[in-house]
């Protein structure tokens, strides 16, 4: 079987990773994490970063004043800047908010924490492609970002009873916040289970992060082996009977969606075919999180997917991430979202639904 059978804009890994990195850029750099890292374990009283250490807030201090974290991010976010070939998001990275570098150390894998200092760190990356590579996977899908295939179980309950009420035909589904496309593959599954045929459904999935999309579309963790062993064996079955050809992965932000006719001529399969619109839009995870929770961006969320929902579409929205975020975005202003764009509210015993009114 080929590695690649969903669609996703990039083929190739080398798409998105720089083909040769400039070491000679990082040799200023490196010399002064390693004298501010000679200074800091010379001087300091408590113990340097290591697995498992509980970082107190003696540590945390003691880390900042010699060796700043400010200095180690900088370092770092030009390093992800060097070895990818788009502008990186680098709010998910382990260094982004940081308190200090040895909470950015605790928050590394297991797998980068071979040293408390973070100069030979920077070497290795430099030296070593493939664990260049790794890293750059695990600072880009952190593990803290996802659930796997099954996360909102009365969410799928209430998608098996609403569609088996639903007239028979075609169904085209968006995952909205698809990350690294377990629940579009779950979705799939899902479907294949209530009898829809490959050539019945269409699932696309959106993310801002291109890694996630080839992740998704590759069904590849070249930084967690195990967690990708584990969903090739879960969608093999989808795999050979031929609904991988029916899923596909792209960038797209929903806070800048274009217009549906846009979107529908760009993933039309036939050229002149029906334009059509989204029955069915999963917005998991994102709505209320860190990256949309404030109204203004949650309203204009939810108004850019109304739009993409076909007439009598349902649009569903739920959230086991963030629960800090949810205090400032709580469910009863998203269902306020959903009425005032027009989508009449559905109860669907997890998270929210909006119906769009047929026309």
């Amino acid at each position: 079987m080929s590695l690649v059978s969903t669609k996703d804009e990039f083929g190739s890994l080398d798409a998105l990773l720089s083909a040769d990195i400039n070491k000679d850029r990082f040799r200023g750099a490196l010399r002064r994490l390693h004298t501010l890292f000679r200074v800091y374990a010379c001087t300091s009283p408590v113990p340097l970063p290591a697995p498992g250490l509980i970082v107190t807030r003696e540590i945390r201090t003691q880390s900042e004043r010699y060796l700043p974290v400010a200095v180690i991010t900088a370092v770092f976010n030009h390093l992800y800047s060097a070895a990818l070939t788009y502008p990186p998001t680098l709010s998910s990275t382990p260094f982004h908010n940081a308190m200090s570098w040895a909470d950015a150390f605790a928050a590394l894998p297991a797998q980068f924490q071979f040293s408390a200092n973070p100069a030979l760190l920077l070497e290795s990356l430099l030296a070593d492609g493939r664990l260049l590579t790794r890293f750059l996977f695990a600072s880009f899908l952190p593990d803290r970002f996802y659930g796997g295939i099954g996360r909102y179980p009365g969410q799928q309950k209430f998608i098996r009873e609403y569609l088996t009420t639903r007239k028979t035909g075609e169904l085209h589904c968006l995952d909205a916040a698809c990350g690294t496309g377990e629940e579009a593959y779950g979705l799939a599954l899902l479907l294949s289970e209530l009898g829809f045929s490959p050539e019945e459904i269409r699932i696309d999935g959106w993310t801002l992060e291109p890694l996630e999309v080839w992740a998704a579309a590759h069904r590849c963790f070249p930084h967690d082996r195990r967690r990708e062993i584990h969903l090739r064996g879960a969608t093999s079955a989808l795999f050979q009977r031929g609904y991988d050809h029916r899923i596909s992965f792209r960038c797209q932000d929903i806070l800048t969606a274009p217009p549906p006719s846009t979107i529908f001529r760009k993933l039309d399969d036939k050229p002149g075919g029906e334009k059509r619109r989204f029955d069915l839009i999963l917005c998991n995870g994102l709505l209320g999180g860190p990256i949309i929770h404030e109204k203004e961006h949650a309203d204009r969320a939810v108004g850019n997917l109304a739009r993409l929902l076909a007439p009598g579409g349902l649009l569903l929205a739920a959230d086991n991430f963030h629960g800090g975020w949810k205090q400032k975005c709580p469910q009863a202003e998203l269902r306020a979202s959903f009425e005032t764009q027009g989508l009449r509210y559905v109860e669907t015993g997890e998270g929210l639904g909006g119906l769009k009114p047929e026309q």
